[in-house]
């Protein structure tokens, strides 16, 4: 039987969506998962997964992200854990600007300053907080604690974060780099330390979450000095949907030829670019590797795109490492495609990567997670690292909670460009 007071609550709130999982923060136990689905929709769905007993599944009309929290304590409840049984609540929170550097415990000022930070992912910090608020409504004495995409990257310096654009748009309006994916970069780069047996504080690393959403960090000591992704997600690799780096005269010139706006411009190149838009069969990288080997050019030519643009960035960000230990590859591209890493693999050969073809072709499985060819006790390694966000969530919740219960707010020393 589960003992009290160790059990999180991980949620990861979309704007139609919550993903859910319990979890006992120290080992990783997963005791249950799941998520609600098309909410505030006629079809609005739970599915609620026990481990490991068959998932449940049903219906939630209408259902708002309280009432997926409401029915998620709910099966807690018929499953014997009250809610003496929690610890904390912890959320996935996409933006915390320059304010939060670390995950922090929730109270209004948090609530107010995510909110205040909704202009800079309008898509996701609002839905953020509505996890927020629905846990709070129902259960207002539950310890909740914010894990930020953003705050990972708050260590990088001025020189890789700032734009070269007019003063003003940084100090007024908090144009700059901020970089996402932070939460999956800082698992995979601790854990990659864990399989090198090496401290993280000795390791330059380049870590690429490739999924739907793309991005590479360099990490160097621990320490994010430099990534892919911007202001917004939109920069930096190509994804799924999204483009990635384009000229920003693009804007301008296709408003002057097509009479779209910056909105639908600005969604054409969320939702319509990327492999989507260049292979014409889909965003899924399984389907584009199928028709890029069936003859289908214009998946061949997405699938290149997708893998030399890779390769600049990596390339690019062993300039704020000075030396490669190792490459790390995640995510469900990441993780799963022996055909993405090993283009990758040999067009960096001048890096010191080589291919371990058996090794790569099984995802690292029997070796460790690593990929590559070691030649020497110097060789630069490639490893597969699935990531594991909500484990890093439920174990950021119970740190900050057991370090202390009314811990404030992790603040820059100087106050946010933005409010």
């Amino acid at each position: 039987m589960i003992g009290h007071q160790d059990l999180v609550l991980v949620l990861n709130s979309g704007s139609s969506s919550v993903k859910f999982a319990l979890l006992l923060p120290g080992s990783g136990e997963r005791l249950m998962g799941g998520i609600g689905e098309r909410l505030g929709t006629p079809e609005a769905l739970l599915r609620v997964q026990w481990f490991p007993a068959a998932a449940v599944e049903e219906r939630l009309p209408g259902g708002t992200h309280q009432d997926v929290v409401a029915r998620v304590l709910d099966h807690l409840a018929e499953a014997g854990h009250s809610g003496a049984n929690l610890l904390g609540a912890g959320h996935r929170v996409v933006h915390g600007g320059e304010r939060f550097t670390s995950s922090v415990r929730v109270d209004d000022a948090v609530i107010a300053a995510v909110r205040s930070f909704s202009h800079l992912a309008p898509l996701h910090n609002p839905a953020n907080l509505a996890g927020i608020e629905a846990v709070q409504a129902i259960l207002p004495d539950l310890p909740q604690v914010a894990v930020f995409d953003t705050a990972f990257h708050q260590t990088m310096p001025p020189h890789a974060f700032r734009y070269a654009v007019p003063e003003e748009w940084y100090t007024r309006y908090g144009v700059r780099r901020y970089g996402f994916h932070g939460i999956s970069h800082r698992f995979v780069s601790e854990q990659a330390a864990v399989v090198l047996g090496r401290s993280p504080g000795e390791l330059r690393l380049v870590t690429a979450h490739l999924g739907n959403g793309c991005s590479a960090t360099a990490v160097r000591d621990g320490v994010s000095v430099d990534t892919t992704m911007g202001l917004t997600p939109l920069d930096g690799l190509v994804m799924g949907t999204r483009s990635g780096d384009v000229d920003p005269g693009l804007l301008g010139y296709l408003a002057g030829r097509t009479g779209m706006g910056v909105d639908e411009l600005t969604r054409a190149l969320n939702v319509d670019s990327g492999l989507e838009g260049l292979s014409g069969v889909g965003n899924d990288m399984r389907t584009v590797e199928a028709a890029a080997a069936a003859g289908n050019e214009r998946a061949r030519l997405a699938l290149e795109v997708f893998v030399h643009r890779l390769c600049k960035a990596i390339a690019g960000l062993v300039v704020g490492l000075q030396r490669l230990d190792a490459l790390v590859f995640t995510g469900g591209i990441g993780e799963n495609s022996a055909v993405v890493r090993g283009l990758v693999l040999r067009q960096l050969g001048f890096l010191g990567l080589a291919e371990d073809v058996q090794a790569n072709a099984d995802h690292g499985r029997r070796t460790g997670g690593r990929i590559s060819v070691v030649t020497g006790s110097g060789s630069v390694l490639a490893l597969v690292v699935p990531t594991d966000e909500e484990l890093l969530i439920a174990r950021d919740t119970a740190r900050v909670i057991a370090a202390d219960p009314a811990s404030p707010a992790a603040l820059r020393p100087r106050e946010a460009v933005m409010s």
